[in-house]
């Protein structure tokens, strides 16, 4: 049998593993690994412009197929580069397998140049992580990766591979089976104990569906939205499990939490029993944790052990895969008597619908409307802030778009590089992304890589000349001292506030945009809004930016007080 490289083997084994797409950036460790993709042809190797939005490329590549997304990146300050976008696929459950580069075994501990303990650095962050220190090891260690990345809770698996194991000659032998021992994650469903909840649910007067991100992970939205239509229990989701049911269902009621609907948060409240699939049950859906859902039961299905009543005691817990076990309830489970509850929930929203003031001028749900409007299908990418809670209280989110963002770590910087990727994953799909102009400019690189990959993605900016969502905490909570927040801000107007005029805005971004050979529309007034989207869907190729002047004033609510309850909600100031 002829001996190969470990560079050779890793090659086939992704080959093996049927990656279809790399995100990758190199250097002086993975050049031999760089070398060996030259000579395939089987995959699609990905150069973006840094590796911090390569693996966020990857992680929005992931989510929107269903697929394990792959980084590879070089030693030292390439490995470190990934921290963020690994914390982030980490909390928000994501299927990623990362290649980093490291020098050679002997020089592991010496300060070597762009050495650096990546494994130890990221422990915390992934679902597991390991320095190759042997090539007959090589083989299994990647195919243990991929097993571990997708089953389970899904997460993100770093392999670090040392440049002299990588050129060391071994067997060609890529394993076809994984045996880990320790590692058996949940298959199935403890009928005993899903039983005793529907039990409960039959006969709960007020009960209450909260869907999280797991539900979405598992692809059980059909499935969940069949149980909630056999049993008539109205729908409260997460932030990351908006979609787990049409958003124009008639059970659905909307998100809860800091800036949930108000019948959402009122339901939580009220109900007599809180049946939870797929959530961790954050304290940003729960305000102050003694008072979360305090009339109420709590089942919480999940498909890690560890995350079952690790925030709130729980009286049912079922540890399982969210479709396996909603397949199972379809089986068993029966209707329910709730038109009293359902009367009471579509009051509230008809209380406090969520909606924005009517202004004469341009506001985000404007704009988001307008994609509900006009778009059947895409793939709704967003970044982090005010920009995002817009987009997750109006999107309507069907069975043909599905909305992607950072949650559990909320990663400014994610919208345009996750647009990359997800559109990568879905050529035929379209593609927005929705950031602010904060978080934008993190990664406004990657425009790059989206021409030179021709990929006719819409990156919406609601361009508020501020960082929205921290301006909005200093207006409400910190009697309006702006500090750190205005983007115009410098040398020519600090401390001196209302005393000078204010600074142009930079960057241009739709000059910007053109100089990376992008096109850019800038947007001023409500009637502009639909024109510009039009000519964006046009293109076939070619990037679109379309700036929107959003009003600094325009706040997200509702909006729980810090420290408070899901019943303390601000509604409007």
């Amino acid at each position: 049998m002829k001996k190969i490289s470990g560079n050779k083997l890793l090659v086939k084994a992704l080959r093996e593993e049927g990656v279809d797409t790399i995100f990758g950036y190199p250097g002086a460790c993975t050049i031999d690994i760089s070398d060996e993709l030259y000579k395939q042809d089987f995959t699609k190797v990905i150069l973006p412009r840094q590796e911090v939005a390569l693996v966020h490329e990857a992680d929005a590549y992931a989510r929107s197929t269903g697929k394990t997304g792959v980084c590879l990146v070089t030693s030292g300050p390439g490995a470190t580069n990934l921290v963020t976008g690994l914390a982030t696929a980490y909390y928000d459950s994501v299927p990623l397998v990362c290649f980093t580069g490291q020098v050679a075994r002997h020089l592991i501990g010496n300060d070597a140049f762009q050495e650096v303990d990546i494994v130890g650095i990221t422990r915390s962050i992934t679902k597991y992580g390991v320095v190759v220190k042997k090539r007959e090891d090589l083989g299994r260690i990647v195919k243990e990766a991929f097993y571990i990345a997708r089953t389970g809770r899904p997460g993100p698996v770093l392999i670090d591979l040392p440049k002299d194991v990588m050129a060391e000659l071994g067997s060609p032998e890529y394993p076809e089976e994984v045996n880990i021992r320790g590692y058996k994650p949940s298959t199935g469903v403890h009928i005993g104990q899903l039983k005793r909840a529907l039990k409960m649910l039959g006969k709960a007067k007020r009960p209450l569906f909260l869907a999280g991100g797991g539900v979405i992970i598992s692809g059980a939205r059909k499935e969940f939205t069949a149980l909630a239509e056999q049993t008539k229990v109205p729908v409260v989701t997460t932030v990351m499990g908006r979609g787990a049911i049409p958003t124009d269902h008639s059970l659905y009621i909307g998100n809860l939490g800091m800036h949930g609907a108000y019948a959402s948060n009122m339901a939580v409240n009220e109900c007599d029993l809180l049946f939870s699939i797929g959530t961790r049950f954050n304290d940003r859906i729960t305000g102050k944790l003694h008072s979360f859902a305090p009339k109420a039961k709590i089942v919480h299905i999940d498909i890690d052990t560890a995350a079952i009543s690790k925030n709130v005691q729980v009286d049912v817990p079922i540890v399982a895969d969210a479709k396996d076990a909603i397949e199972k309830m379809l089986e068993y489970v029966e209707e329910t008597d709730t038109e009293k509850w359902l009367e009471q929930v579509y009051a509230w929203k008809e209380e406090h619908p969520l909606m924005m003031k009517e202004k004469p001028v341009m506001t985000p749900q404007d704009v988001i409307e307008t994609i509900n409007r006009l778009f059947d299908q895409a793939i709704i990418v967003t970044d982090v802030g005010q920009h995002q809670m817009f987009t997750a209280q109006f999107a309507k989110i069907t069975e043909k778009k599905q909305l992607i963002m950072s949650g559990g770590l909320g990663t400014m910087g994610y919208g345009l590089p996750g647009a990359i990727g997800a559109k990568i994953g879905n050529p035929d799909k379209p593609v927005i992304s929705i950031s602010g102009d904060g978080g934008m400019q993190m990664n406004i690189q990657e425009i790059a890589t989206a021409v030179l990959e021709e990929l006719p993605i819409i990156s919406c900016i609601f361009n508020n000349n501020n960082l929205g969502m921290v301006r909005q905490w200093q207006k409400l909570f910190y009697g309006k001292r702006y500090s750190m927040t205005c983007l115009r801000s410098g040398a020519a107007c600090r401390g001196k506030c209302g005393e000078v005029p204010c600074p142009a805005y930079t960057p241009d971004f739709v000059k910007l945009a053109e100089s990376y050979g992008a096109k850019g529309i800038r947007v001023t007034k409500k009637e502009e809004i639909e024109p510009a989207f039009l000519e964006a869907m046009k293109s076939e190729k070619t990037p679109y930016i379309l700036e929107f002047d959003i009003d600094p004033e325009d706040l997200v609510y509702p909006m729980i007080r810090p420290g408070g309850t899901l019943e303390d909600m601000i509604m409007d100031c």
